[in-house]
């Protein structure tokens, strides 16, 4: 039974809002009136907004961020997860959630699923009319719950796969950002020093006949092809980047600058952990939940960013799917970290293939925050006394024409 948003008044003139469930939108303003409500607008629930705002849907696409960010799905799903493991059935749990939500298209978005579901479909089959909510992963793992029956429990290791995630990235992101903002800073400084207060020291000096210091002279060199090409490199720097993202569309140039990347001395070891800890982790919760290991090892590998560990992981499903194990098959993968095909080995041969995937992301998670920590311990220092030099540098190139010319007067 489809969901409606109404908007209706009351006996006191006070308009009321809402969400609904009727057959068509006529039987809705039917059902409003037979409630003494005077219906204005009642308008079908959809993933993004209304059924009156298809004209717009282009620039809700564009323009409109997800509903569920992926804070808000790790702590939606922790709560569907809480109700459906407490007893309570899947109508009620979202109809619960439905009458929480504080946010409007939260609140549509939930009662469409809650319609859905309503009508006899699967949480799973629900889940999957809002493709851009809700990804395949998330899908095929609810679909394995419910055919275990097992929903509540396969929601609360999902909920835990996709906190842990989101913990994990926001370190990385937090270990990045005071080396990012240091830098931006020590740019925007050294180009105002360049390009404003070293050309008005050149002026102060322009009728000098004395010939200035080196080091001056080098800045105002410096300072002159800031100001005379400085906008048309940094056009070239855009150009380049916009070639780049163009050419890393086609898939082969891409793999082949993925697997360049982690050759790169230390990024090249974050990024093969991280996205290592994410296979694992991923392919450990579909295991739990029941999903063949084909299918799971497929999902997995299309959860990695780095293309060049997607082929690895798709020539291991190749090789899985020949009848090998998953432990050789990773192994054979030399861009996976060593640590995981052990652990895989370690679960066949006790038969906890899952359990001891997800001590093995964990650890590889673990290592990622660890060097992540480490890299932008040593930065910090680092970028502060590089800026701090380049600015000395500067200092100097001023102040050494006032020194010379005060030596002269004595």
């Amino acid at each position: 039974m489809p969901a409606y948003t109404f908007e209706a008044l009351d006996a006191q003139g006070q308009t009321r809002k809402g969400v609904m469930e009727a057959d068509t939108a006529r039987a809705a303003r039917g059902m409003l009136r037979a409630q003494a409500l005077v219906p204005l607008a009642v308008e079908a629930v959809t993933s993004g907004g209304t059924s009156g705002e298809a004209g717009f849907s282009l620039n809700r696409k564009l323009f409109v961020s997800r509903v569920f960010n992926a804070t808000n799905l790790a702590i939606w799903t922790r709560q569907v997860a809480g109700l459906v493991s407490s007893g309570l059935p899947l109508e009620r749990a979202l109809t619960a959630l439905t009458d929480e939500a504080e946010d409007e298209r939260q609140r549509n978005l939930v009662a469409a699923l809650r319609a859905e579901v309503n009508a006899g479909a699967t949480f799973a089959k629900a889940l999957s009319q809002h493709p851009g909510e809700f990804s395949d992963i998330y899908i095929a793992v609810i679909g394995a719950g419910e055919h275990s029956g097992n929903l509540g429990l396969v929601l609360e290791r999902l909920a835990d796969d996709l906190e842990e995630r989101q913990a994990l990235k926001s370190k990385l992101i937090g270990a990045a950002l005071y080396p990012a903002i240091v830098t931006l800073v020590a740019i925007v400084i050294v180009l105002f020093l360049v390009g404003y207060v070293v050309p008005q020291v050149a002026n102060v000096f322009a009728g000098s006949k004395r010939a200035l210091p080196f080091l001056t002279v080098a800045m105002l060199a410096v300072s002159g092809f800031v100001r005379d090409y400085g906008w048309m490199v940094l056009g070239v720097v855009v150009a380049g980047v916009v070639l780049l993202r163009y050419a890393l569309r086609g898939e082969a140039f891409r793999q082949r600058f993925d697997a360049g990347w982690l050759n790169l001395p230390i990024i090249g070891k974050l990024s093969r952990g991280y996205n290592a800890a994410r296979f694992a982790s991923t392919l450990a919760m579909l295991a739990a939940a029941g999903v063949p290991i084909l299918k799971a090892l497929q999902a997995a590998a299309e959860t990695l960013g780095n293309r060049a560990m997607r082929a690895d992981a798709m020539d291991a499903l190749v090789l899985v799917r020949e009848g090998a194990p998953l432990a050789s098959a990773i192994a054979q993968k030399k861009r996976f970290p060593g640590l995981l095909a052990m652990f895989a080995r370690l679960g066949e041969q006790t038969g906890t293939l899952p359990l001891m995937l997800q001590r093995a992301a964990a650890q590889l998670s673990t290592e990622v925050q660890r060097r992540a920590m480490q890299l932008a311990t040593i930065l910090e220092p680092l970028l502060i006394v590089a800026m701090g030099g380049v600015v000395m540098l500067i200092v100097l190139a001023v102040l050494m024409p006032i020194i010379q010319l005060n030596q002269l007067v004595k």
